[in-house]
């Protein structure tokens, strides 16, 4: 009810970046890493301006961060997914994941500013903070595992021939 009206164009706006999500396209690396940089920024203030420096609530989320990061950048790439060295643009295929991440980042906030405002002794409870902690860092290390993995893609060498030529028989090799 005391929501202020920023938060509603917030929340559009990212309901608009995260169904920019649900295409295939091609993007540079800055598009791969601002928005896991920004959103990974974004859950962190949550984190502090929900808890202060608390260094319990930011070790969690930096835990959950590293952990979830650890986790994602071992997954195999979504197929259709490469890296075009020579126009230096990433083609990702469009997924649904970073709506649900972008919405998991945004009502982890809001939910924990309604419930802050409405029961503010919650600030001072360990489960609270611990959990959204937590789960501020999972949505992170998701994002930043997903990004980590398509740069990865960029920091290959290029591949080997298949058949690499033989000094001896050139001609097999051609």
């Amino acid at each position: 009810m005391n929501t202020p009206l920023w938060v509603w164009g917030l929340l559009a706006a990212l309901l608009v970046l995260g169904w920019s999500q649900t295409r295939s396209r091609s993007v540079g690396l800055a598009r791969i890493t601002v928005l896991p940089l920004g959103l990974g920024a974004f859950s962190l203030y949550g984190t502090v301006s929900a808890f202060g420096a608390s260094p319990t609530v930011l070790g969690s989320w930096l835990a959950a961060t590293a952990l979830l990061l650890l986790i994602v950048t071992q997954m195999p790439l979504p197929a259709g997914a490469h890296y075009d060295s020579a126009k230096r643009r990433f083609q990702r295929p469009g997924s649904w994941a970073p709506m649900v991440l972008i919405m998991g980042i945004f009502l982890t906030k809001y939910i924990v500013g309604v419930s802050l405002v409405m029961h503010p002794e919650l600030k001072a409870n360990a489960t609270f903070g611990l959990a959204a902690g937590t789960l501020y860092g999972v949505f992170s290390g998701i994002f930043a595992g997903r990004s980590l993995r398509l740069i990865r893609l960029a920091l290959r060498p290029a591949a080997a021939p298949a058949h690499p030529a033989h000094p001896v028989l050139p001609v097999l090799n051609a």
